[in-house]
This record gives structure tokens, C-alpha cells and sequence, in this order.
């Protein structure tokens, strides 16, 4: 593991801004995480006349000229060709991070801490408040902190967020799954975050979020719901508290958190595998009660965000309920189960606003980095934290891949249908690559015998909002008219018509055995998961082998019962059928074409 994450956890608890440098070793997480150097040439140049760097000076990694991180020494009074060239530079910035950045003031290019005088600090905020203000930003700053160098005085470095909306008016929009046992309060920790009341101990949090009067008569979700938490251009919480309607939130909001809300039952297991699978989630929320600890299926859903490479961070919920050793004893149980050799994670206490602010960082630059809140949804203890955290976390994919996806071809995977009075047919899902349009024509399909229907796309809506174009990796509700609902069935997917689709029955993938009470051989049926694909197939070869053993490899021959599906090489595979588990990936199809009968066989038949 990287020196400077462990060296994080080894001083992983400032408070505040009167932590001194002995709490402050080289790299410790303050900024960012190793990126690639740039020239620091013109940065030794550069240096304050009064600082001498002694060799316990602490460090951060240098600045990189991707991604959405800048250091600044300082901003005192720049030259108007100076101001414009520092304008230009945000704006490139902002667009790395889709909408944000993170600037660090009193920071060499090579990542020294130098730190700036109490007036130079002032005049640097304000030199970067005006910048914002240019290219139509707010800032808000997450910390500042002292930097002890034995100077005659006090020495700051600061952490400053910089936030627009993005020049199309697309908000950022992050999914989050929320995973964890059945009662560990998953959807009561919702309903208090996005509607912004505290929990009454009985549950009523949690009312506004199911779908179903069963769910209301249990208590237990058994469906995917959709939740939303907005944060505006300073950094402010955008809920149901304020804003009546989801468009409310959507307009006021410059980034926002969409949660994914689980069923933690076992026997609704497919319906979560679903939702990590095909609503492609950026994150996942493991919610562990305190009282309970690792639980049911907690470890499962663990292990399944883990297969699916899902980055994962913990809330020990409930909180109110237990002792300050029961907690403990929970946080401690959950560190050991990451800590193991499967898992190889790093957990991280976080206990103040400065701890949430790092994991934010930290948690998106390493995948090893495991954050845990403990928080109640009745007193409220620590929701503060969680909410700074879901602020600063910056998204995965940066905008050159997201410029990248946009540029091919229209594909959009179906993974709801409805109805809807005076609207006609509805689906819902993730729009995989390329743009998608008003009016725009695309295929959808495969049907049963392997082909595709046109259809034209009417209205779009977004977060229950309207919206004009959909963008690669944005989730949707597409309006398709009077389009036949029969005609549909979730796992297809609409493409546009200049695409191949490869549809087909029988496919190759290089899996893994987790777990298998026998042996697993030809013959055997299991429900495969692909994407938003769900349907049972068959083992029609194991290649290489006559059987296979828990934890065993092979390359493996599948042949779906009911239907041809549109598949992808290299797409992850997740197949279960009891307490059988594998994973894997595509590794070749076998296109339908060679699986339809000729006419001669039809005649025969």
C-alpha cells in the first residue's frame, strides 16, 4: 500500500484549523492522492525570500496537470493579464472535475507546504472569490490549517471548493446503491437525508420512500426507489425540506446525490443484484446496524459490490440505540472483516469534519480506502458529516471520458416500463453511451425471436424533471407515446439504427467459483446477471475440465432458456442459483445468425 495512505491513518485526526505540523506528516491525505508530476522548475524560483525548508517540511504529492486539483502559493494582487490567465485556468479545471474543484492555497507546485501570512491568506480568498465570480462559480472553504515552520508567525495553508453549474445547466449527478441487512435502517437513513427531518424511533423517516403497501405493512423494502439529496453551488444541503418537488431541488441544485435504495432481505437478493448491476452505481453505501454488527447478508452485499468493483464506504447506523463499547465493538468487527486477505481494504474512522473532508478525497483517488460513519437517524449524531462527505466526493469518470462515451453510438438500457395515464408507455434506465434527443428514432429490442421495433422518443425527464438532451451515464425516464408495452420486457436495450447489435443465445465467459456445495459441471442452470440482462441459462461446456470446485477458474460455454439477449465482450458476469456463486466476464459471443434455422430444416420440421 502507498506510504502516504498509511501514513494518513497513522494521523488521520485533526480538528480543526489549530492542528500543528507534528499532526501533519508528508502526505497525510490533506490534499489529494499521488498523481503525475509537473515541471517545478519555475516553483523553486518561486519560493517566499523568508522561508527556509528544514527537512522535516511536510509535503503533498506534486500537482498534476490533469484532473480537477490546483495549488496556488498565493494570490495577492495579480496583473490583469495575470487575473485572466488564472480565470482560464479554473475554467479548465472546473471542467476536469464536470463542475468542480479543489484548490489549495500556500502550496507549491511540487506540493510543499509553505503556508501564507493571516493578509495574504485574506487577499488570496478574495483574489480566488473574484476568479469564481468570472467564470460563475461560488467557493467555500472546507478547512484551513496552520503549518508550524519555528516562523515568526503563523503560517496557513488552505482547502478551497470551487463549485458551477456546468455551462449546459446538466447538474453533477452521482448514484450511490444504499446495501445492507434487512432492518439495519437503510431506508429510514434515506427519508432523513433527503427529506431533512429527523426520525421519530418508529420508522416514519422511511414512509415517504416505499412503493408498495406491503413495504409500508413490514417495514421491509422489496423494490429499487429512487432517492434524491442536492447540494447547491456553495456547498449547502438542497432537500425535500425546503423545495416541494424534485424539480425544485433539480433547479436549485448544482450537484446531485441519486440513492439507490436496496432491499436487504434475502429473498429479494436478485432485485439488489439487479440494481448494483444494471443502474450502474458509482458508489455503494454499506449500512450496518450498531446494535446487530455484520449481520444477514451484510457480507454479501459486501462481497457483491466488491465483485462488481463498486467502491464501497460504511454507516454503522443506529447509533442511540447502544453504548459507546457496543459501537466500538461493531467498528472493530467491521476493520477486521475488511482487513482480511479477500477484502485487503483500509478502513477509516471518521469522526470530524476534517476526517470527511480526506475520505471525500482519498475514497475516489484509491479504491483501497473504506470511510466509516457512525451516525443515528433519530438524534441526528454525525448526519453532518455524512452530508460533507456526499458534498466534496467528486465523480469517478473524469471529462474526457465522459466526452469520449458521448461521441458513440445512442445506447440506452431498459431497466423499468410503465404506464402512465395521458403519457402512454414510459421506460426507465441508463443511457450507456452517446446522446439521446427529443424525437429522436432508435430500435429497441431484442424480442424473442432475436429482432429489433423502431420507436421515437418523446419526452425526457431526469430526477422527475424535465430535460431537453440526456448525456452519456445519466439515468432517465423516456416517454415513448403509444409504443406497445407488450413489446417490451426489462434487459433489452434502444440503440440507434446505424448500430449491429450482437444478440445471442450462447456466450463464453471466464468465471470464477466463489461458492458450490458439489461440483459445478455441464448441464447445470444457473441466473446469469449481465448488466441489466437477468434471466436463467444453461452450462452447455466447461472448457477444459469435466467439473468445477468452489474457488476454482474456467472458461465456461451459457445458452439463455427463454430469449436472446444483446450482449457486450468483456461485460462482468454475476451468476447465482441458491447458494451457488460465481462471477466473471464475457469473453465471446456467438452471434444469433448462426442459430436461426434454415428453410430446409423449417420444411422438414
Amino acid at each position: 500500500m502507498d506510504e502516504r495512505v498509511s501514513d494518513l491513518f497513522g494521523s488521520g485526526n485533526g480538528h480543526g484549523s489549530g492542528s500543528q505540523a507534528s499532526n501533519f506528516k508528508p502526505g497525510n491525505g490533506y490534499g489529494v492522492a499521488p498523481k503525475k508530476p509537473k515541471n517545478s522548475k519555475k516553483s523553486k524560483a518561486r519560493f517566499s525570500r523568508n522561508f527556509k525548508p528544514s527537512n522535516n517540511t511536510p509535503f503533498l504529492p506534486p500537482e498534476a496537470e490533469e484532473g480537477n486539483i490546483e495549488y496556488k502559493l498565493k494570490l495577492v494582487n495579480p496583473t490583469q493579464y495575470r487575473f485572466e490567465h488564472l480565470a482560464t485556468q479554473m475554467k479548465w479545471r472546473l471542467q476536469e472535475g464536470r463542475g468542480e474543484a479543489v484548490y489549495q492555497i500556500g502550496v507549491e507546485d511540487n506540493g510543499m507546504l509553505v503556508g501564507l501570512s493571516e493578509d495574504d491568506m485574506r487577499a488570496s480568498l478574495k483574489t480566488l472569490h473574484k476568479l469564481a465570480e468570472k467564470v460563475g462559480a461560488d467557493i467555500t472553504v472546507l478547512r484551513q490549517r496552520e503549518v508550524d515552520y519555528d516562523a515568526d508567525e503563523p503560517r496557513k495553508i488552505a482547502e478551497v471548493l470551487i463549485r458551477k453549474v456546468p455551462d449546459d445547466q446538466q447538474f453533477l449527478d452521482l448514484r450511490v446503491a444504499v446495501l445492507g441487512n434487512v432492518d439495519s435502517g437503510k431506508s429510514t437513513l434515506l427519508g432523513v437525508l433527503t427529506q431533512g427531518e429527523l426520525d421519530n424511533g418508529r420508522g416514519r423517516a422511511r414512509l415517504n420512500l416505499f412503493r408498495h403497501l406491503h413495504e409500508i405493512q413490514t417495514g421491509r423494502t422489496s423494490s429499487i426507489s429512487f432517492e434524491i439529496l442536492g447540494f447547491n453551488s456553495k456547498g449547502e444541503v438542497v432537500n425535500y425540506s425546503e423545495s416541494r418537488t424534485a424539480e425544485e431541488i433539480c433547479e436549485s441544485a448544482s450537484k446531485m446525490i441519486t440513492f439507490i435504495d436496496l432491499a436487504g432481505h434475502h429473498k429479494y437478493l436478485k432485485t439488489t443484484i439487479f440494481g448494483l448491476t444494471s443502474y450502474c452505481p458509482d458508489f455503494a453505501m454499506l449500512v450496518v446496524s450498531a446494535n446487530t454488527g455484520i449481520a444477514g447478508t451484510t457480507r454479501e452485499h459486501l462481497g457483491l459490490a466488491m465483485a462488481l468493483k463498486v467502491p464501497i464506504f460504511i454507516v454503522i447506523s443506529k447509533v442511540d440505540l447502544c453504548t459507546r463499547a457496543t459501537v466500538e465493538r461493531t467498528v472493530r468487527q467491521l476493520e477486521r472483516v475488511l482487513k482480511q486477505p479477500g477484502c485487503n481494504k483500509v478502513p477509516m474512522v471518521v469522526s470530524s469534519t476534517d476526517d470527511a473532508v480526506t475520505a471525500a478525497q482519498q475514497f475516489a483517488q484509491s479504491p483501497n480506502i473504506t470511510p466509516i460513519f457512525t451516525v443515528s437517524s433519530v438524534s441526528g449524531e454525525s448526519l453532518d458529516l455524512l452530508k460533507v462527505f456526499f458534498n466534496i466526493i467528486p465523480p469517478l469518470s473524469n471529462s474526457k471520458e465522459q466526452e469520449e462515451l458521448m461521441q458513440q453510438l445512442t445506447e440506452f438500457q431498459v431497466d423499468e416500463i410503465y404506464t402512465v395515464p395521458e403519457v402512454g408507455t414510459v421506460v426507465g434506465g441508463t443511457l450507456y453511451s452517446g446522446i439521446c434527443r427529443e424525437g429522436d428514432h432508435l430500435i429497441v429490442g431484442p424480442t424473442d425471436s432475436g429482432h429489433f421495433h423502431k420507436l421515437t422518443v418523446g419526452s425526457i425527464q431526469r430526477n422527475r424533471s424535465g430535460c431537453r438532451v440526456l448525456r452519456a451515464g445519466q439515468a432517465a425516464t423516456l416517454a415513448l407515446g403509444n409504443f406497445d408495452r407488450s413489446l417490451l420486457r426489462k434487459g433489452m436495450v434502444m440503440v440507434s439504427p446505424e448500430m449491429d447489435p450482437t444478440i445471442c443465445w450462447m456466450f463464453e465467459a471466464e468465471i470464477v467459483l466463489l461458492f458450490h456445495a458439489k461440483t459445478f459441471h455441464k448441464g447445470f442452470q444457473v441466473t446469469v446477471h449481465i448488466g441489466n440482462v437477468r434471466q436463467t441459462a444453461t452450462v452447455e461446456a466447461v472448457y477444459g475440465k469435466e467439473e468445477l470446485r468452489t474457488g476454482e477458474k474456467a472458461v465456461v460455454l451459457f445458452k439463455f432458456i427463454k430469449h436472446p439477449e444483446y450482449l457486450k465482450v468483456g461485460a462482468k458476469v454475476l451468476f447465482r442459483e441458491g447458494v451457488t456463486k460465481g462471477i466473471g466476464h464475457v469473453t465471446k459471443l456467438q452471434p444469433i445468425a448462426q442459430y436461426l434455422p434454415s428453410q430446409s430444416e423449417d420444411d422438414e420440421a
